[in-house]
């Protein structure tokens, strides 16, 4: 969700009504004088009592206390890729305009000073400061919400300010005086400064995204002035918009990690929800608290996965605004047009920059889905088998073959593969299993149209029944084959296997064998 609308609601709720959330306004099982009560034994946690603690204890007693160590490690990666990744963008914008300045140079040397002057220094402070920002300072609330990292954060905060309520989740008998031990209290802190971090960091990386953005209307806006320049600066400017573009995608998908609390953090915070004292502090010290007087259930259990709805925070605005007269309606809807008004020039200037999170900017080439995606994140698992009837020279065939393959773009893969071969007999009265030979694959799917794609390899395959690795080590017993053929792929509903294809091959190297191999071979495969 988009905080500005919520932002520019707050602000005119405020003005068109003067009261804060009433009594009226509370759940009927917290009243004001409850909710003012709980504020102040979180300001002050040295007045909560120790009945107040063990109850409070009693209910975190299935409290992962493996979280911290989890959360600190997701952290410090996400950290680390935010850092490293960012580098890289600011090192190549970087080269790129220092190119387009030395070949604008050659033509109009006044304007290469005045277009790219400071450049320079502000990617190598841009890349400075997201090296060395260590998250001291308060992650401010800006661009897109983020429900659950602002949950985990608020859970974060509120259990080192009482670090006593974790007792009952593995305090034992080394506890502290506060009622932690101090191993677990040290991951807990680490663990929060790791998390507020990472928060900072991505606030650096929108920062360079608006500058590199900057930085490609800037130079747009010139070409597009001077057109005869396209020639000498058009190939530069093409790859710094295809920068752009990955890069904003790739913050996107930090923010996204960021803001998935996986299952283990999703245990912890639906215990948390339970606690009405954590209800209360999320209301008052959260991010959207701290723009909304949240009442203090607002973080309940059910609204954990995802802390407020659009619903919600209407009914909020509203409730405060419903005591007012029709005065006061009739100027909260002069505001609303006013502020709408307003919020669409700011959504067209942040689009424009690339800063917001507003409609995203069309790219003016294809992009590729998997360019932002780790090493990792690009493989792709799979298995096959294919079936051969016995003949003169070979009994019954069984090959098992697995795949291990990288992604160029979502369709087009390449990869290598292990295959295994076993022989199983002359028919249902002589079953036999034996090993009958081993292979190894390389492969290329290239999209064609569809749900087909043209795919070949070339293979080795060891074609002799064998019972000892030495007998694999002649290689005059090893088979060269080329493929090549159509694969169809079908889409599978299973969360394990993720597609299912055909492929019908045709060896084209099979007419050269001794003893001779059947020229097509018919496979079935899974990827995973």
């Amino acid at each position: 969700m988009q905080i500005w609308p919520w932002l520019c609601l707050a602000l005119i709720a405020g003005s068109a009504s003067a009261q804060t959330v009433s009594d009226t306004s509370l759940p009927a099982s917290i009243n004001a004088k409850t909710l003012q009560d709980v504020n102040k034994r979180l300001n002050n946690p040295t007045q909560l009592t120790a009945q107040s603690a063990d109850s409070l204890a009693g209910k975190l007693s299935n409290f992962p206390s493996r979280l911290f160590g989890k959360i600190h490690s997701q952290s410090t990666s996400l950290n680390q890729q935010v850092t490293r990744q960012t580098q890289q963008y600011l090192a190549k914008m970087a080269r790129n305009e220092q190119r387009m300045q030395q070949k604008l140079a050659s033509v109009d040397s006044n304007a290469a000073k005045s277009l790219f002057a400071g450049s320079q220094q502000q990617y190598t402070a841009l890349s400075t400061q997201i090296r060395t920002d260590t998250g001291r300072r308060k992650v401010i609330l800006n661009g897109q919400y983020q429900p659950n990292a602002d949950t985990l954060q608020g859970a974060l905060a509120f259990l080192q300010l009482h670090p006593q309520l974790l007792s009952g989740a593995g305090g034992g008998a080394m506890a502290s005086a506060t009622g932690i031990t101090n191993a677990a209290q040290a991951r807990l802190q680490s663990a929060a400064s790791q998390f507020q971090g990472v928060q900072a960091k991505l606030q650096d990386a929108d920062i360079v995204k608006a500058y590199m953005a900057q930085r490609q209307q800037m130079i747009g806006q010139y070409l597009a002035a001077h057109p005869s320049l396209e020639s000498v600066l058009g190939k530069q400017y093409s790859a710094m918009n295809q920068r752009v573009y990955y890069y904003s995608q790739q913050v996107q998908q930090y923010k996204a990690m960021l803001n998935d609390p996986g299952a283990m953090a999703q245990k912890a915070l639906a215990v948390l929800g339970q606690v009405p004292t954590f209800q209360a502090f999320m209301a008052n010290h959260s991010q959207l608290g701290s723009l909304f007087h949240l009442p203090g259930n607002y973080s309940s259990l059910q609204n954990v996965s995802g802390l407020q709805s659009k619903e919600q925070v209407s009914n909020i605005v509203k409730g405060q605004i419903s005591s007012t007269n029709t005065g006061g309606a009739a100027a909260l809807q002069s505001n609303l047009q006013s502020a709408q008004s307003q919020l669409d020039g700011y959504k067209a200037k942040l689009s424009s920059l690339g800063a917001g999170n507003g409609d995203a900017q069309m790219p003016d080439f294809k992009p590729n889905d998997q360019k932002t995606k780790s090493f990792f994140g690009r493989l792709q698992y799979s298995f096959n088998f294919q079936t051969t009837h016995n003949s003169y020279y070979y009994p019954s065939l069984l090959s098992l073959g697995l795949g291990l393959g990288y992604k160029i773009t979502s369709s087009n893969v390449v990869g290598i593969g292990l295959a295994y071969t076993a022989g199983t007999g002359n028919g249902i009265q002589h079953i036999a299993l034996t090993s009958n030979g081993l292979g190894l694959r390389s492969y290329l799917n290239i999209k064609i149209k569809g749900s087909l794609s043209a795919t070949g390899g070339f293979e080795y395959n060891y074609t002799t029944p064998f019972t000892s690795y030495q007998q694999l080590r002649q290689i005059q017993y090893w088979q060269k084959s080329g493929l090549i053929g159509i694969m169809k792929t079908i889409s599978t509903k299973s969360k394990v296997l993720k597609q299912t294809t055909l492929s019908l091959l045709w060896d084209c190297l099979s007419y050269y064998q001794k003893p001779p191999t059947s020229p097509f071979l018919l496979r079935m495969g899974y990827t995973l």
